[in-house]
């Protein structure tokens, strides 16, 4: 039964145009069927019935709001499943060369589903242990005394999490910079604050995220990152 249902759920999120369907999703936007037919360049007819396909295996979900019906991942693990997949893909690629990193682009600072990923998203993550704010544990980040008492200054309690089902923390592999990002409950409030602070702007239809002068500043001054 299980290698059944294993069978099942990889044909379906390995097909090319499902594929490029839940790589779109990724940003952690719902989107309705016109706008993942645009990105994922599919026809209407082909979309709808891929995103049938997909909703009846409880791989996304869809909220209606009037006439329009919106489409998103049925829960936070099929994103880390669809991140994982990335990862995979990515060691076939050659090794980074010495050539600096394009301050643009999904590699430097995308967002992964609902939290930040890419060069900036690590950066962050590391530049938090080093300062002793996380902890690494097995496959999740301790947050520190230390760090309940700086993550207050953005509004960001701990009280707040007691009741939540989700998990607090994850480590999120990166595919692109091969190494954990903050993910979970707690990464997804610190972007959402994060982009409320304007220290980040979202990209339409992209998972990129643009990093403002006054984001660039904010991370330096409170965390020593340095990103010109």
């Amino acid at each position: 039964m299980e290698e059944n249902n294993f069978i099942s759920v990889a044909s379906l999120l390995c097909e090319p145009s499902r594929a490029k369907i839940v790589w779109n999703l990724l940003d952690g936007r719902a989107y309705t069927a016109s706008e993942l037919a645009i990105v994922s360049d599919l026809s209407p007819s082909s979309v709808s019935n891929h995103l049938s396909k997909l909703l009846s295996n409880n791989i996304l979900k869809v909220d209606t709001q009037g006439r329009h019906r919106y489409y998103s991942f049925a829960n936070s693990d099929i994103a880390y499943v669809v991140e994982s997949l990335a990862n995979l893909s990515n060691d076939n690629s050659p090794p980074k060369s010495n050539k600096k990193l394009a301050k643009t682009g999904v590699k430097y600072c995308r967002t992964c589903y609902d939290h930040l990923a890419g060069y900036v998203g690590v950066m962050i993550t590391e530049a938090m242990e080093e300062q002793g704010y996380l902890l690494k544990s097995e496959k999740v980040y301790l947050v520190t005394q230390k760090g309940w008492e700086w993550l207050s200054q953005f509004g960001i309690l701990e009280a707040h999490f007691k009741k939540s089902r989700r998990a607090l923390t994850r480590q999120c592999l990166d595919w692109s910079e091969r190494r954990p990002h903050l993910a979970g409950h707690l990464g997804a409030v610190l972007l959402d604050k994060m982009l409320e602070n304007n220290w980040l702007r979202k990209i339409k239809f992209s998972r990129e995220i643009i990093i403002t002068s006054k984001g660039k500043q904010s991370l330096n001054n409170l965390l020593g990152i340095v990103l010109n």
